[in-house]
């Protein structure tokens, strides 16, 4: 069986990665700051989209520690997958019902995908380059 060695994440993507995240989230963020909504409905949102960033994480570790064969427990796996659907289930609830135009709800959804996204993807860097670390101090 072939070993396969390691990559370091490219500056690019890793840049591409934190922009996507902080794009997502700021942007979502300044749009609740804006928003003619009830304080109710901004803490909503906002925990909507931290429990969202956290869940996509958690999903994300656990589905490559068992990659790399990891033991990750049936229940912690569920529960990362059933946290992220959580989320954006919330999400689509929460917009569906809002008195918002649709274009301010498509602004929520595509910042909200666009953060979930950058936070896999940072996740997936930092774990790739920490890897690629310890491979590189072992060899010394």
């Amino acid at each position: 069986m072939e070993t396969v060695k390691q990559q370091q994440p490219s500056a690019a993507f890793v840049a591409a990665s934190w922009i996507a995240l902080l794009a997502g989230a700021v942007a979502f963020n300044i749009g609740l700051w804006n928003a003619p909504m009830q304080l109710n409905e901004k803490g909503y949102y906002f925990t909507v989209l931290m429990f969202g960033l956290f869940a996509a994480v958690s999903v994300q570790k656990s589905v490559r520690d068992q990659m790399e064969g990891i033991p990750v427990t049936a229940i912690y796996y569920g529960l990362s997958w059933f946290s992220t659907i959580l989320a954006v289930v919330l999400l689509t609830a929460g917009l569906w019902n809002a008195e918002l135009t649709r274009s301010e709800k498509g602004f929520y959804a595509m910042s909200f995908v666009l953060a979930l996204f950058g936070a896999i993807a940072v996740q997936k860097n930092t774990r790739d380059a920490k890897v690629f670390r310890r491979e590189e101090d072992n060899k010394q």
